[in-house]
């Protein structure tokens, strides 16, 4: 089952402000939202989750390749 997502829950969840959520869809660097009506707008949890654990792996990815005996 797909959950949607709205702006409130994708900002808590991720730590993001609305302008950076904004910012990073424009540059394709987040999941893109989609149209729940017409002036109501969310994601899908799993683009969110998936988009978080991308996150993580490239950020331990940097850490460990900047501290290679750490």
């Amino acid at each position: 089952m797909n959950t949607i997502l709205r702006l409130p829950q994708v900002k808590r969840r991720t730590g993001l402000s609305k302008s950076s959520i904004y910012a990073f869809m424009a540059n394709s660097d987040f999941p893109k939202s989609i149209s729940l009506g017409e002036r109501a707008i969310g994601w899908i949890e799993k683009d969110i989750t998936d988009w978080i654990e991308q996150q993580i792996t490239t950020s331990c990815s940097n850490v460990e390749r900047s501290n290679p005996n750490g």
